[in-house]
């Protein structure tokens, strides 16, 4: 389908179901909607063969591109991830549910009451490349705050996201609630990202991307209504002088290595120099030991000569693999002033056993997610309680951090009166 008045036409189409759909599930009882992800969970384990069958596909096509080894990773399903992906519809399932949930209760000196109460946020367009998981969790969510969601997945998982789209779409229609509750874009061309980021006439609320820099950028270059989004995971751990040089080790290689092509995973360390000389070749041969490649400061391959220069560029990049960026600093302030310069305001992570450093890296690193004494791959919603999650975002507007269900709503204001006017 590469016809402009086609792309169009099936855009403007979807919208305008996603908005009928929205209706309905604003006002859907959460026993119906918890019914339809637990039965969309059963579909996925039925239908394992056949999800895994269309993500060979994806596969095969990804490795004749002769793309990375992480990005494979991202793509692959195997029998384990499609247990993860359908247990996270049946954690999403046993959340609360945020819908009509009082936030406040004001009541005015005139005997006015004012309840803030929470509302979904109407139509979730979603955006993402490599991860076919994706699909469900997103339209997961977004089923679960209410919300009608168009998804639009990247080429590269085309077969496998309509696999597990097709048991979201049966799992709603099993429970009685609008198969257009949850869409999936029937299309690759790109034309029709920019339909969905000019609101497809006024009927998508929010957008949220999920993946590279590139696509991030577009999407907030373009976008005609508002955007949960991240444009890089661009995470630091801070070495304090304070540490514990072994829990720091282990934090670090986890952080890096658990797995490599994840928004959460750490890109750069900064270590006081106070404790550089110990730990440098202590963290050098636990990285080296699985297979990460160092790239250091003057001062770090001064230390370890295993460690390769490091350039401008290599504190600026989301590497999404085994590279390591490392730098020795003076002080904790230096560390600070890092972060500060090159952070994508995701995810940092202080390793110190000082209270007083603990306390200066909350008040003053400006991130989404802090961690102490943490591995910075604990950055997801599911480890945060939330169940799934639909990204990360790192503005400062409305969601911050993991986005769940509770950040995929609003609220509005309910005011009680008993024949009320204003003088």
């Amino acid at each position: 389908m590469n016809d402009h008045a086609d792309i169009h036409t099936l855009m403007m189409g979807l919208g305008e179901r996603a908005r009928l759909a929205a209706r309905g599930l604003a006002i859907a009882p959460t026993e119906q909607k918890d019914q339809a992800l637990r039965e969309s969970a059963a579909l996925l384990r039925q239908r394992k063969d056949e999800i895994l069958a269309a993500n060979q596909k994806d596969v095969d096509a990804a490795k004749e591109a002769g793309v990375a080894a992480s990005f494979i990773d991202r793509l692959t399903l195997d029998d384990a991830r499609i247990e993860a992906i359908a247990d996270g519809l049946e954690q999403i399932a046993l959340l609360d549910d945020p819908v009509g949930t009082k936030l406040a209760e004001i009541r005015r000196p005139n005997g006015l009451v004012i309840d803030r109460v929470r509302t979904p946020l109407g139509v979730i367009g979603v955006i993402f490349e490599s991860r076919p998981n994706v699909t469900a969790d997103a339209g997961a969510l977004c089923l679960k705050a209410g919300n009608a969601a168009i998804l639009r997945g990247g080429s590269d998982s085309f077969y496998s996201s309509n696999a597990i789209h097709q048991c979201l779409v049966d799992g709603l229609v099993a429970a009685g609630l609008p198969k257009d509750a949850i869409q999936l874009v029937p299309t690759t061309d790109r034309e029709a990202v920019g339909k969905m980021l000019q609101g497809l006439n006024g009927n998508v609320d929010v957008i949220v991307p999920r993946g590279g820099k590139g696509l991030v950028g577009r999407v907030q270059q373009e976008a005609r209504v508002p955007v949960f989004a991240h444009l890089e995971g661009l995470c630091h751990v801070v070495v304090d002088k304070s540490a514990d040089l072994d829990m720091a080790e282990q934090v670090i290689v986890n952080a890096k290595m658990r797995r490599t092509g994840i928004c959460g995973a750490a890109e750069t360390v900064l270590i006081d120099q106070h404790v550089a000389a110990i730990f440098v070749p202590q963290l050098m041969d636990a990285l080296s030991a699985k297979g990460c490649e160092v790239r250091g400061c003057a001062r770090t391959v001064a230390l370890d000569d295993r460690a390769k220069p490091a350039t401008e560029d290599d504190w600026q990049t989301e590497y999404l693999d085994a590279i390591l960026a490392v730098r020795v600093v003076d002080n904790f302030d230096q560390a600070l002033d890092h972060i500060a310069h090159y952070s994508s305001h995701h995810t940092e992570a202080v390793l110190a056993e000082d209270e007083a450093v603990v306390d200066r890296f909350f008040k003053e690193v400006d991130s989404a997610i802090l961690m102490h004494n943490a591995s910075t791959q604990f950055a997801d919603g599911g480890e945060f309680g939330m169940g799934a999650e639909i990204g990360i975002a790192t503005g400062k507007m409305h969601a911050r951090g993991p986005v769940g269900v509770e950040q995929l709503t609003s609220f509005n204001y309910r005011v009680h009166g008993k024949g009320h006017t204003r003088p």
